[in-house]
């Protein structure tokens, strides 16, 4: 199973980084990157910048390169720290309908956020509604993690192949078959645990 692409969608666009900081003294930005095909900045001249106030501006791309795990990005017109400033915790997007196509099986997180994710368990009938995905988390393993619900109430499992049965984009569900003990494993912890400190 492919692991699901990091674009993240709203309003018909897809953010593809976050500015941090300003980088340099010509307006260049350091951002953190929220895509997985950084290259296509390369292809991408026409973005969008969705300020804090959500209000959102068109630019043009004159270069980007990575640094120090982000991709510092120059746009025609930022100019100097002054203007940087003004893009600083803005959303780097494209619109929805331009995003890359992803290979057979893949699906992109802004398609499965919201998904209700239902599990039935190894040997036994019937199917548990876990609640909505709320996010996709990455880093911590092999594999991605679901989050499912949040809160007291989040429960994460693994995005693996021999784990999710079906995904049906469509009609916004996610199916998992799970061993048996996984969700126990994965449910928050009781406020008489939390207590006795297990």
């Amino acid at each position: 199973m492919n692991p699901p692409a990091s674009p993240s969608e709203s309003g018909g666009f897809v953010t593809l980084a976050r500015v941090a900081k300003t980088q340099g003294r010509h307006g260049e930005v350091a951002a953190d990157l929220l895509t997985d095909f950084p290259e296509r900045f390369d292809e991408r001249h026409r973005l969008f910048a969705l300020n804090e106030r959500g209000e959102r501006r068109q630019l043009e791309l004159e270069g980007f390169w990575p640094h120090k795990g982000r991709v510092v990005l120059k746009f025609v017109g930022v100019d100097s720290i002054s203007d940087a400033e003004a893009l600083i915790s803005s959303e780097i997007q494209i619109p929805a309908s331009e995003r890359a196509e992803l290979e057979e099986g893949a699906n992109y997180i802004s398609d499965l956020v919201g998904c209700m994710v239902l599990a039935s368990v190894a040997g036994t009938e019937g199917e548990r509604e876990l609640g909505p995905l709320h996010d996709v988390q990455f880093g911590a393993g092999e594999a991605a993690l679901l989050v499912i619900g949040e809160g007291r109430n989040e429960i994460l499992i693994p995005y693996a192949t021999e784990y999710v049965k079906h995904v049906d984009v469509e009609r916004r569900r996610i199916e998992l078959l799970l061993p048996e003990g996984m969700l126990e494993i994965n449910a928050p912890l009781t406020d008489e645990e939390k207590k006795s400190g297990r």
